[in-house]
């Protein structure tokens, strides 16, 4: 009878499969998406917000794109680099034009990512099924929908607004192209039509390289397999192939790196200058190297014992002593041992004995997932899919540790290489269940078509890597390190190869391990939801309040630290004074890196009427800014039960501007003479005119002061500069004097102790400046004498010690 009905069920199901599976994914997406959206508008009261600030700079910048103005921030300052995503904006520029206007942008927002993480699970399906005949395949497929969105972390940042589900749309689009390559490869097919698939892989790059640039290695990694698939077709083919697929991502890199030098001054995007640490100008390369490899350990770590695993208080008692699903899950397991002929050796007490042990121990449950995502690496059938995704993981782990940000935001950042690991989970369940290896014509390393069996030295070495994570997960305070041996941690890699080699065997293995992950994610599911409501209830407080409260006042300029919530309610043009948003060319971003004394040198720069007249900012990031160009507080909006906000309590005050340029003027100029060369320390511009360097790393940090004026005692006089350490140096080039004139150098300072500050003019030697600690400016002239004077010259300062040296100004007169 089963015989019988055999073929006319898998007719069936084969007929059904793909309405059915479309059916599924839509279902799946859209349940995960309410479920995270119904928490928001809960804790919100039915209003609509974001979970993050930066979301809404996306949106400020989608707005501008939508009025005319692409890639600035707020209309009227000018060409942006900040939007690291420059696509992203223009995606949401068509639903505002379409309608979705002010907080009904973030309603598009979720209409895109729905759309994205749709279209991947049908994309990433392809996987699966390696033929029409793949009944296993298509049956099997059907986990990637609650394996991929089960894992709460990563939904949290698909549905956040940001950028990342738009991108793993463009990574399925790149993988549909990269199959039809390897599906190209295998059946010999025509070089036009690997061609076409090659341009289309290219395409597809390009497209994700500009919408998160970090992915120029994960195309290249497309790029490279699929030229080693057609390795037979010879080098010269395979090179044109790898033309094809990597060509239109250096193009579009290239063409946005032109682009930000002709409008920014700067080669780099203003996101990369201010979150990586490669240009921090005060960092050695081990402090650098340091913060890499510190920001690569938090996100895999972060993820496998946080997000993946992490059970506390009421949870662990709930798994414990499981009142309902949890049952159902033990009897589940002992169907299992019943068929598979376990139930011989183990009852029904066993089982729940066994299982509570293993919920009560199994705290380092985040290796299940790992685990399970490298069992596509130990068969032949999938190595190769394997192979070039966990490839792209580790790369794109690697890539974003330089972002120091990869700290913060629920770990955004890392999400696509999350993703991309649940997909290996996902086909690793589908691949421990197959029966036989693959046959020519798959999109399979292994032709055999043999009985499926793990690879021994690949079995080995992941076995190893997992069993030392588990000692990692499981270490003592302090920090991660591999404490096992690698002896014994092979041993348990070789004991892989036995669970491993029959079907059985690793099937109820896998069963196993799916249950206690899903055990594990049941509530950090329901915590990432709470979180996920509660960030936006923040966001709406404060931030959005912030922005409503301003829309009512006569603000000419807002003047905030984060370039996001507040300019968008508030349709007010802002100056970021982290640098992201960008002013008409100034280096904001820049300068925000060397400090906010660098920043106050620029904003010296801005025309007094395009000030910003109001600050909108946490007084606590921002020092003294408040309290020196501030004339009192308009309104304070503080927010409660703050998971996401940068501070307690953001305040806005009305700025008060008056000190600006107060020490941009000299105050002891030789008799007779004029200025020649006006180097203003700590401002980027004139540093960059002047040609000034300084001795770095670990030097040259940015000092600013308000002391009496020279001139006049009862007035204050600010001015910027740097912190010049003993025995080390700074230099500038002095152009435009007249040769073999006596000349005089004017250096401002506030000596806080006593220090030698000796000065040569192109390598020679012209004398000292000697200072003795003072209560407030002096500016020293040091005679030049006129047989060193040329038309342009390279003056150094070296600070002798034994004190600091604050180089705040300094003149060349003549």
């Amino acid at each position: 009878m089963l015989r019988t009905l055999a073929p006319i069920l898998r007719a069936i199901f084969r007929r059904a499969d793909r309405p059915l599976y479309t059916t599924w994914a839509a279902v799946s997406t859209l349940v995960c998406a309410r479920a995270f959206y119904g928490f928001m508008l809960k804790q919100t009261g039915g209003e609509w917000s974001a979970p993050l600030d930066d979301v809404f700079i996306h949106f400020d910048y989608a707005r501008a794109t939508a009025h005319g103005h692409p890639f600035e921030w707020t209309v009227g300052n000018g060409y942006s680099s900040g939007n690291t995503s420059l696509t992203y904006p223009f995606v949401l520029a068509v639903g505002w034009l379409v309608g979705f206007t002010g907080r009904f942008i973030i309603i598009w927002a979720a209409i895109v990512a729905e759309i994205s993480v749709f279209g991947m699970l049908l994309a990433v399906r392809r996987l699966f099924i390696e033929g029409p005949h793949d009944d296993w395949g298509r049956a099997s497929s059907y986990l990637l929908p609650p394996i991929l969105l089960g894992v709460g972390a990563l939904d949290w940042s698909l549905w956040s607004g940001m950028e990342v589900a738009f991108f793993l749309a463009t990574w399925s689009l790149a993988l549909v192209a990269w199959t039809r390559l390897e599906r190209d490869a295998r059946a010999h097919a025509r070089p036009a039509r690997a061609s076409r698939s090659a341009w289309l892989l290219g395409l597809a790059g390009a497209l994700m390289v500009v919408t998160r640039p970090e992915a120029a290695l994960t195309i290249g990694i497309f790029g490279v397999a699929a030229a080693h698939a057609h390795r037979r077709s010879g080098a010269r083919r395979m090179f044109w192939l790898l033309t094809r697929a990597g060509l239109p991502s250096v193009v579009v890199l290239v063409l946005q790196t032109i682009a930000n030098r002709a409008f920014t001054g700067e080669w780099s995007a203003n996101g990369a200058i201010v979150k990586l640490a490669l240009n921090s100008p005060y960092m050695t390369s081990a402090d650098k190297f340091a913060d890499w490899f510190g920001n690569a350990q938090y996100a895999s770590l972060r993820n496998l014992d946080y997000h993946f695993a992490h059970i506390e208080g009421e949870a662990m008692s709930h798994l414990l002593d499981p009142p309902g699903a949890d049952e159902t899950f033990k009897r589940l397991l002992w169907a299992v041992t019943q068929r598979t002929g376990l139930g011989r050796a183990f009852d029904a007490t066993h089982i729940t004995a066994v299982y509570t042990y293993l919920a009560r121990t199994m705290w380092w449950a985040g290796v299940l997932p790992l685990a399970v995502a490298f069992l596509p690496l130990m068969f032949g059938r999938t190595r190769r899919i394997a192979l070039v995704v966990w490839l792209q993981i580790v790369a794109w782990v690697l890539v974003v540790a330089l972002n120091g940000q990869v700290r913060w935001q629920n770990e955004r950042y890392v999400m696509p290489a999350v993703a991309w690991m649940l997909v290996m989970t996902a086909l690793g369940i589908s691949v421990v269940f197959r029966a036989r290896a693959g046959r020519r014509g798959t999109l399979v390393a292994n032709k055999s078509g043999g009985p499926m069996r793990p690879g021994p030295i690949a079995t080995i070495v992941l076995g190893a890597i997992v069993a030392q994570v588990i000692g990692v997960l499981t270490r003592p305070p302090g920090p991660p390190h591999f404490r096992l041996s690698w002896l014994l941690a092979l041993a348990c890699g070789a004991a892989g190869i036995l669970l491993l080699r029959y079907r059985t065997m690793r099937g109820g293995i896998a069963i196993a391990l799916v249950l206690f992950m899903y055990d594990h994610q049941v509530w950090k599911m329901r915590d990432q939801r709470w979180f996920f409501g509660r960030a936006s209830r923040n966001i709406r407080d404060q931030h959005l309040t912030v922005g409503k409260f301003l829309k009512t006042t006569d603000a000419r300029r807002v003047l905030v630290g984060d370039a996001g919530a507040i300019i968008f309610e508030s349709e007010r043009p802002g100056l970021d004074v982290i640098g992201l948003g960008g002013y008409k060319g100034l280096p904001f971003a820049r300068a925000s890196v060397h400090g906010l004394p660098a920043t106050l040198e620029l904003v010296e720069r801005i025309p007094m009427n395009d000030r910003p007249d109001v600050f909108a900012i946490f007084p606590t990031w921002w020092g003294v800014l408040p309290l020196w160009f501030a004339q009192g507080e308009l309104g304070r909006f503080p927010v409660e039960g703050n998971v996401i906000c940068g501070g307690y309590e953001k305040i806005v005050y009305k700025a008060d501007w008056s000190l600006l340029n107060t020490g941009s003027r000299i105050r002891r100029l030789p008799k007779g003479e004029k200025v020649r060369v006006d180097v203003d320390v700590a401002d980027l511009v004139s540093e960059a005119e002047n040609g000034y360097v300084f001795d770095a790393p670990a030097n040259g940090w940015t000092d600013m002061r308000v002391l009496p004026d020279p001139d006049d005692s009862h007035c204050g006089m600010f001015d910027a500069g740097r912190r010049i350490a003993a025995s080390r140096f700074e230099r500038f080039f002095a152009r435009g004097l007249v040769p073999l004139r006596v000349a005089h150098l004017v250096v401002r300072t506030a000596p806080e102790s006593k220090t030698t500050v000796r000065v040569a003019l192109d390598g020679f030697d012209v004398g000292t400046l000697g200072l003795e600690r003072t209560g407030g400016w002096v500016e020293k002239v040091l005679e030049l004498p006129a047989n060193r004077i040329s038309g342009t010259m390279n003056v150094l300062l070296t600070n002798e010690g034994p004190g600091d040296f604050v180089d705040f100004h300094t003149w060349v007169t003549q």
